[in-house]
């Protein structure tokens, strides 16, 4: 037993000594792993310095050392605040939608696209899907007003046309969230299919050949081989899109709102904003949003562990 332990006393200087000698050996590579180092140092790790303002008092001449020590004082706030319950309501109804319609629609159509034999055809449908990516969230949120404007909107003159009544969608509360899901839908979906059908060019076609063979029709290839092929991809990118379920983009949420559908488009993110930036409650915008990256954070954990416990694909 003695011996035992001395054995692996001694290898331990060893095998440490070995790889500080593999590190020597090789310094050139790791030298290439110091700019994302500092990037991450700098822009990650360096601004939760300030975090400490979400427990103080801040005050500006006073600077975040300085300013007084608040406790939990602005977390209390925020949570028995009018506001809470509305802007919670708000952003886990818009996170849940949009994962439910944006995460599988464009794992449907990366499967359909698959199907596709004639080349030209099938990059004209990636160029099409593709294209609104590029398109500005400004532009976006603009062309969203001229579509649906209740006057001369696309959108309304069709209604018109068929016997109905023009809707003023950007000024009813009941429509904002599905306009933002499905507007979001139409310029990210052509995007988000890239990934999956990288991961189907690595099916085998053997298999294919072989359920051809075996009598299998498309949609049972489908099923039966791409869609199991493409799990672990979107189980990781499942997890990721948990990871980050609680920020919504800020920018096109913040042009959509206005007064009249304010009761259904504040979210944490703009009630940040208002509450930091625009009324200078520092240290209770920063509490509020420390407690939506703490709800990220959890749900990441969760899901990550969920998945393991599965068998299935995780981050770690």
């Amino acid at each position: 037993m003695k011996l035992a332990q001395q054995g692996k006393l001694q290898a331990r200087p060893s095998l440490q000594t070995s790889k500080w000698k593999r590190i020597q050996k090789s310094y050139e590579l790791y030298l290439f792993l110091l700019p994302t180092i500092a990037y991450f140092l700098i822009f990650h790790y360096g601004p939760l310095y300030g975090l400490q303002i979400a427990f103080k008092n801040y005050i500006a001449v006073k600077g975040i050392w300085g300013s007084p020590w608040a406790g939990l004082e602005h977390f209390e706030r925020f949570f028995n605040s009018p506001q809470f319950l509305i802007v919670l309501k708000n952003t886990l109804l818009l996170n849940l939608y949009e994962l439910a319609v944006s995460f599988p629609i464009p794992i449907i159509m990366a499967l359909l696209l698959n199907q596709i034999n004639n080349v030209r055809f099938k990059k004209l449908i990636q160029t099409v899907t593709y294209a609104p990516h590029f398109i500005s969230g400004v532009i976006i949120v603009g062309m969203l007003f001229v579509f649906l404007s209740p006057r001369n909107g696309l959108i309304n003159e069709l209604i018109v046309f068929f016997g109905g009544n023009p809707v003023y969608y950007m000024a009813r509360p009941e429509w904002f969230k599905t306009i933002f899901v499905f507007s979001g839908l139409w310029q990210n979906a052509g995007w988000s299919m890239i990934i999956y059908l990288a991961a189907l060019t690595n099916v085998s076609p053997d298999l294919h050949e072989a359920a051809t063979v075996d009598g299998a029709n498309k949609y049972q290839r489908i099923w039966h081989i791409d869609l199991p092929s493409i799990m672990p991809t979107v189980m990781i990118l499942l997890i990721l899109n948990i990871g980050n379920f609680m920020n919504v983009g800020f920018e096109k949420v913040y042009l959509m709102q206005n007064a009249l559908n304010i009761d259904a488009s504040e979210v944490i993110q703009t009630y940040v904003y208002k509450s930091g930036l625009l009324s200078a409650q520092y240290s209770y915008s920063a509490a509020v949003g420390l407690f939506n990256a703490g709800i990220n954070f959890i749900l990441l954990i969760s899901v990550n562990e969920l998945a393991k416990r599965l068998k299935q694909n995780s981050l770690w």
